[in-house]
């Protein structure tokens, strides 16, 4: 096999970024809607072992570390008693929290009484912690209630925020009110504080704002909504203050300019990805195109001009964020596993906003390379840090002093299913490609999705959709960036289908109809942006959705200095007793032979150096 594609356009990811990028004469506003995940039933070789270990390792490992190996359901059992010390940082109520929401959309797609028990246990708990004000926080109440509300950088929204999240997850799930209901007391806790007339207020870490949406969501009490408006006007207005340690800088927090006029992504990386989040859904429900547009603008500056290949963003371990453009080191790169997740979120929401392919060609490239390598094959340990380079030393760990990425990662598998379909008053809209069955109301119609697909070893995608009226709406089906060349076809019949922002457009076709979708999946050499000096006369080897790296223990000791050149041939080999089950590139150039792996395998098996990007002569 000797197929190969060298890329060089003015953005990391390098999949036709640039080719698809199409500005709209003015703002947009949300035009489709996803298809819930409790609606889809995951079916595929690459998925469900991935969902099965969530179930028996991930979970699992979140709820010994919590209960048993750290303090943090200890902090809400001294809390609600009144004494006790606090033990662990001041925001790690947020891992508990995040922790019940992944348990909660576990119950969603599995039921398990045990489970379920379990986390009725933990909310107990949470609730007995709740103040006589509403309030709850154990980091305060076990170290000073007199202290709350004066450090806006002590995470007390932050960790509201994961708690709301949970509550509507977890009432979703079981129709249990009790979390839900704290959250609305802690909500209503803040609301009498702060707000018009009353207090300012800017969140050092963002979550409250998007939270506060899925609140009124569930609620639907308007306040809520208005809320989450109100704290994402209240930045960029010099409301922000240092607190007690004097560590609040602008940048970092995102507070220099107010949210609408932003135009270049900056300091922490997660927290960037939640405020996104957060102007995304207030936009969606308040028309405001002005946060669209701002929107719009910070994608441009993240995607072109700040990710890496790895759909993994924040380059710099000192601010767990950005420093300027370009600047994208690999053996220091921090990319976040929190901060890959994120992309997948705020991409679907843009997404939503557009009908424009390229944000899921995104939101594919963080989901299958920068959050998936964040947990192992065996879904028990964790990446924090997602470097593009290792000279050995760096390894998952069973969890971490600081626990967000387990807990994230913990809620962020089970959801998997939110991304792959969505609907408009047009169109049914495929996204991405995994085998499911989907059964859902559209139209009061009831519908029938199924896709069979090996994706993303090979790009066969059949599609079948049942409704037992006639639906009325084009199927709009992506066809993703890394793709150049496709067939797509009707019951055997192949078809031209339109094409409108990355979509192939498919207007006459009728219940049970089987589509077919055939994409060519060639290995294709990536080269960098050229102002990103760090690549400079440097490669990297993608193959459909997958990046992929050389691992030293599939490699010569020497293998970095090994180079590709414009005549290195490539075999894909499959390997079905490797690494769970891959695809694996073999690249020859005369007699040296180099083994790839995809990225989000590495650190799995005996530990070695590793890299991503490989020196390229021409």
């Amino acid at each position: 096999m000797k197929q190969y594609l060298v890329l060089s356009l003015a953005c990391l990811a390098l999949w036709g970024c640039a080719e698809q990028k199409q500005i709209a004469d003015q703002p947009r506003l949300k035009m489709i809607d996803q298809i819930d995940f409790s609606h889809v039933h995951i079916q595929d070789n690459f998925w469900s072992p991935r969902l099965s270990k969530h179930i028996s390792a991930t979970l699992p490992v979140c709820i010994d570390q919590i209960e048993n190996q750290t303090g943090r359901m200890q902090n809400f059992v001294n809390a609600s008693k009144g004494e006790g010390e606090h033990s662990g940082i001041f925001f790690d109520d947020s891992d508990v929290y995040k922790a019940l929401e992944g348990i909660a959309y576990s119950l969603i797609n599995n039921p398990n009484p045990e489970l379920e028990k379990k986390a009725d246990e933990w909310i107990d708990k949470i609730a007995a912690a709740q103040q006589p004000d509403g309030y709850i926080n154990t980091y305060y109440t076990l170290t000073g209630l007199d202290k709350r509300w004066k450090n806006m950088d002590k995470h007390e929204m932050y960790c509201a925020g994961h708690m709301m999240e949970a509550a509507v997850a977890y009432y979703q799930a079981t129709g249990k009110r009790k979390l839900l209901d704290v959250s609305t007391r802690m909500a209503d806790h803040m609301m009498s504080l702060f707000g018009p007339g009353k207090r300012h207020w800017v969140p050092g870490h963002e979550e409250i704002e998007l939270a506060l949406v899925k609140l009124y969501q569930t609620t639907q009490e308007q306040k809520y909504l208005d809320f989450a408006n109100w704290l994402l006007e209240e930045r960029g207005h010099g409301h922000g203050t240092k607190g007690d340690e004097g560590k609040w800088d602008p940048a970092y927090y995102q507070d220099v300019l107010p949210v609408r006029e932003l135009t270049d992504i900056s300091g922490h990386a997660v927290r960037c990805m939640y405020l996104y989040c957060g102007m995304a859904d207030v936009a969606a429900l308040k028309k405001d195109t002005g946060y669209v547009a701002a929107l719009d603008r910070l994608w441009d500056d993240v995607v072109l001009r700040n990710m890496y290949v790895t759909g993994g963003i924040g380059s710099s371990r000192h601010n767990e964020g950005f420093t300027e453009d370009y600047d994208l080191p690999n053996l220091d790169a921090y990319c976040e596993t929190c901060a890959s997740v994120g992309m997948v979120y705020w991409n679907q929401r843009m997404n939503q906003f557009t009908g424009d392919s390229k944000y899921v060609d995104v939101l594919e490239r963080s989901m299958y390379n920068g959050a998936l390598a964040g947990v192992s094959l065996a879904g028990d340990r964790f990446f924090y840090v997602n470097p593009l380079e290792s000279k050995g030393d760096h390894h998952r760990q069973a969890w971490y002093g600081c626990a967000c990425c387990p807990s994230q990662i913990s809620r962020f598998l089970p959801s998997i299913g939110n991304y792959i379909y969505g609907t408009s008053d047009k169109a049914l809209w495929v996204n991405l490609y995994m085998g499911n069955t989907t059964q859902i109301q559209i139209d009061n119609k009831e519908v029938t999705l199924k896709q069979e697909t090996n994706y993303p070893w090979d790009g066969q995608v059949k599609l079948t959709v049942t409704s037992a009226q006639p639906l009325n709406k084009e199927l709009r089906i992506r066809i993703p960036g890394w793709c150049k060349n496709y067939t797509l076809s009707v019951n055997g019949n192949q078809v031209k289908a339109s094409t409108d922002k990355g979509y192939a457009v498919i207007k006459d076709w009728k219940s049970g109809d089987r589509i077919d979708l055939n994409m060519e999946m060639p290995v294709e050499i990536v080269s960098a942006d050229p102002r990103v000096k760090q690549n400079i006369g440097k490669r990297a080897i993608q193959r459909g959705p997958l990046v992929y790296c050389l691992e030293e223990i599939d490699n010569p000791k020497n293998f970095a200095n090994s180079n590709l050149t414009a005549s290195t041939s490539f075999e894909v080999k499959d390997e079905p007793g490797k690494l769970g089950g891959i695809k694996s590139v073999e690249a020859t150039t005369g007699d040296q032979k180099l083994s790839l792996i995809p990225y989000y395998t590495w650190d799995n098996r005996d530990a070695g150096k590793m890299e991503v990007w490989i020196d390229y002569k021409e």
